[in-house]
């Protein structure tokens, strides 16, 4: 891709933060380094869980306020994640950045290479990181999965696919689910070792959603595929939709929602096979963004410019929220209201009842990845030439 390679060609040192200390790739700074478990207040991975149902599990305040923002060169393309004191947030520059959440003060900061050379292009960051008690796991765009010491940021160690990682990384027991655009869906143990693969027909830009045991994948082969997680990694069936798949399936009960890139948005029981209805806007534009979902309602930014209110059950529109550029940002819900950035560089915080407009920001760039919303904050970036992660509360 043209960008990835003047990323390359461009590829400058960011500012050397104070009183910091480099340890082989990863740059230790003064800060809060109490580590915390993840509790159902925190904001884990792409959409908070298994079911990637994109729904937070803490309060926020009614007019949320800026509280800190930090800048990166390539800007920032992949969701946060937030747990207890720190906000852990993947940049396109190649680092995984570890932040207090209170201030915005870094840390720690872990590079996807160990060339210290600043000049050195590092693989960037797309996909969203998966935090649990101990580690954060996160693929590059070279097609590397990380796994990181919480505390320091040191890596345990690292995985390799084949070509680029732009999903999140799931848990199942006591393994890892990895997807990536070679084609493959990785099982692996938490040391990292390989325990099984299966084979698709093409990219797979999904994070896996796991409900039972089962897990889902959405990708460029146009199938929605089930798979069954204890019979090693056996398809137990496939739904072709009409076009390829870029976004995450969110879960809910029996069913599945996910949008194809040709513009049609699907709801699938995912024990049957069955597509229970088909949504379809007045422009049929891509659907990029991944769904949230409760039990009436589902919401999907797409890029005809809307937020897009659907009745879960009968696949009707409820309402149309409009924006001035197309949406790709996967919403995160909190308190009846569903927030979410826009290409024309809002973010907004919409009533997910009757989807008329609670709250905006203008950033200034276009906010195109998706939102977290974790221990009472919500964190979401710019994509763009020294884009800003930005934290409000």
């Amino acid at each position: 891709m043209n960008n990835q390679l003047s990323r390359r060609d461009g590829l400058k040192a960011l500012s050397a933060g104070a009183l910091a200390l480099t340890l082989g790739n990863t740059v230790v700074a003064d800060g809060n380094t109490a580590h915390s478990k993840p509790t159902k207040t925190s904001w884990t991975s792409f959409r908070n869980g298994p079911e990637q149902q994109g729904i937070a599990g803490c309060k926020l305040a009614a007019n949320p306020r800026l509280k800190w923002e930090v800048k990166s060169k390539d800007g920032w393309v992949a969701t946060s994640a937030i747990v207890g004191n720190h906000v852990y947030a993947p940049a396109l520059q190649g680092y995984l950045h570890c932040f207090d959440k209170a201030t915005g003060k870094e840390i720690w900061k872990y590079r996807s290479i160990d060339d210290p050379n600043p000049k050195t292009f590092a693989p960037g960051f797309k996909a969203a990181p998966l935090v649990t008690d101990k580690a954060v796991y996160v693929g590059d765009e070279d097609g590397l999965m990380h796994a990181i010491d919480r505390t320091n940021g040191k890596r345990l160690w690292k995985f390799s696919t084949g070509a680029e990682i732009a999903g999140g990384v799931a848990v199942y027991k006591n393994n890892l689910l990895l997807a990536s655009h070679d084609n493959t869906l990785y099982c692996l143990d938490e040391a990292g070792k390989e325990q099984w693969s299966f084979p698709t027909d093409d990219m797979i830009n999904c994070s896996p959603g796991v409900a039972e045991h089962f897990t889902f994948l959405s990708g460029c082969d146009a199938q929605l595929r089930i798979i069954d997680l204890d019979d090693d990694g056996k398809e137990v069936r496939n739904v072709p939709m009409e076009s390829h798949l870029v976004a995450s399936p969110a879960i809910y009960e029996d069913m599945l929602y996910v949008g194809s890139h040709a513009g049609d948005f699907a709801a699938v029981n995912w024990k049957s096979g069955e597509i229970v209805w088909q949504y379809r806007a007045k422009r049929e534009m891509p659907y990029h963004a991944s769904a949230a979902v409760t039990a009436d309602l589902v919401i999907i930014g797409n890029q005809d410019k809307n937020l897009h209110g659907i009745d879960r059950k009968t696949g009707k529109a409820r309402w149309v929220f409009p924006t001035k550029a197309r949406v790709v940002s996967s919403a995160a819900l909190v308190d009846h209201r569903a927030f979410f950035g826009s290409g024309d560089g809002n973010i907004y915080g919409v009533n997910i009842g009757d989807g008329k407009e609670v709250w905006k920001y203008n950033s200034g760039k276009p906010v195109n990845c998706g939102v977290a919303i974790g221990e009472e904050c919500l964190v979401v970036g710019q994509d763009d030439f020294n884009g800003k992660l930005m934290c409000f509360e």
